[in-house]
């Protein structure tokens, strides 16, 4: 009997060793933050589809749950082997959200980034980081698409044109805010005209069946004079969007006899 007693009292001692291990394995987990529900898209409408626009905002939100007080919040934002073009920076954002509203123990996190207009369109990468008042982080990724408030596709123009007649241009146009206006610029440059001949210069504003849509397709014949002078010309087609953006397609037109 006494050996069964030791035996006993012996697994015991060990089950509450197990069972001590144990919930110190648990607090220890319970210490690490924990972030779900990350969502972010694009700011106005507060979509979560994971795409943005190019002079708008991003809407970013996440639920935070941590056994201690959260210390601090980091957020950064940025592409990698992106094309510029021209009058375009490379962006990279990074900040850090410290105020009272998120050094609480289960914070929601909620914050507005502002896109630069003059950055390349493409994807972004995202990484948001906690770290609560322990010194333990934790950190979720995503990708963002960022484009541009207007794409202008599915372009046709003529390239050359018997003077007298005319040509033909049409593209597709999304425009996020809306479609403000679709204004042609023709000009030229470096063309003598010959004796009764002109330089043609065409400046025209199309609003008709373009105004405030945001879907469109632009489609258009425009009359070249029988008397302007033979060469070259250079076209610009721009579309500008309700909040001022403009997205531009240029080319050039063959004026011949």
């Amino acid at each position: 009997m006494k050996v069964n007693f030791k035996f006993l009292a012996l697994v015991g001692a060990l089950g509450l060793l197990l069972q001590s291990c144990s919930n110190d394995d648990d607090a220890g987990e319970l210490l690490i933050p924990v972030i779900s529900n990350f969502k972010f898209g694009e700011g106005a409408s507060h979509t979560t589809d994971q795409v943005a626009y190019k002079g708008s905002d991003i809407h970013l939100e996440a639920d935070i749950s941590a056994s201690v007080a959260v210390q601090g919040i980091s957020l950064a934002i940025h592409a990698h082997d992106l094309e510029l073009e021209e009058g375009q920076v490379h962006w990279e954002f990074n900040q850090e959200f410290s105020g009272v509203d998120y050094q609480v123990m289960n914070p929601t996190f909620h914050e507005h980034i502002d896109v630069p207009v003059n950055i390349p369109a493409g994807e972004y990468h995202i990484e948001l980081t906690v770290t609560d008042s322990n010194g333990e982080t934790a950190t979720v990724e995503g990708h963002l698409q960022i484009l541009d408030p207007i794409a202008l596709s599915a372009i046709s123009v003529d390239t050359s044109v018997v003077r007298g007649s005319d040509f033909h241009a049409e593209f597709l146009v999304n425009a996020i805010h809306g479609i403000h206006a679709i204004s042609v610029d023709i000009h030229a440059h470096g063309i003598t005209p010959g004796e009764g001949e002109i330089n043609w210069e065409f400046a025209k504003v199309f609003e008709q069946g373009y105004h405030e849509l945001t879907e469109a397709e632009f489609h258009e014949h425009i009359d070249v004079p029988a008397n302007v002078a033979v060469g070259e010309y250079h076209m610009v087609f721009s579309v500008e969007d309700e909040q001022g953006n403009i997205q531009a397609y240029d080319t050039h037109l063959e004026v011949t006899e």
